[in-house]
């Protein structure tokens, strides 16, 4: 059973989302509890790869009220948990033009925190323009056809 702590809307509006991966989080303690109320913001976040080895910048987690001199930097770099295959599969198609690794939803997954990540490529203006009005024109439909149901 999954419970979702927090998601990236904004990676939906800016990006198309070409393939979706599963991967683990090394948190601390009170990173663990914030992690649990909820606060949490993936806003303007994304991975690197530095030595083999991926990490998340750019994720605030807000400090644990109770949490006193344990607490860390809110916005420090977190290590994320890949198979060395998965991380050579992502590096590589990173590497070329145009994509880009962003965080798009953090969940629990039983007592462990994961986080789903998007393999994603940048939308151009007019790309976002349309992804709007196919929207409104589909709220639009749907208000149709409830009135006449």
């Amino acid at each position: 059973m999954e419970k979702v702590v927090a998601t990236n809307k904004k990676a939906y509006h800016d990006y198309f989302v070409e393939d979706v991966i599963e991967a683990g989080v090394v948190l601390k303690g009170t990173e663990v509890k914030s992690v649990r109320l909820g606060a949490v913001n993936l806003k303007d976040s994304y991975v690197i790869f530095k030595n083999g080895e991926a990490f998340m910048i750019g994720v605030h987690i807000s400090p644990y009220k109770m949490g006193s001199y344990f607490n860390v930097d809110p916005r420090r770099t977190r290590k994320l948990l890949l198979n060395r295959s998965e991380i050579n599969k992502l590096r590589g198609r990173v590497e070329q033009k145009g994509y880009t690794l962003i965080p798009l939803k953090m969940y629990f997954k039983g007592s462990l925190v994961k986080i789903e990540l998007g393999l994603c490529k940048g939308k151009e203006l007019h790309d976002k323009r349309a992804a709007i009005k196919q929207k409104e024109n589909d709220r639009e439909l749907e208000r149709v056809k409830k009135e006449f149901r």
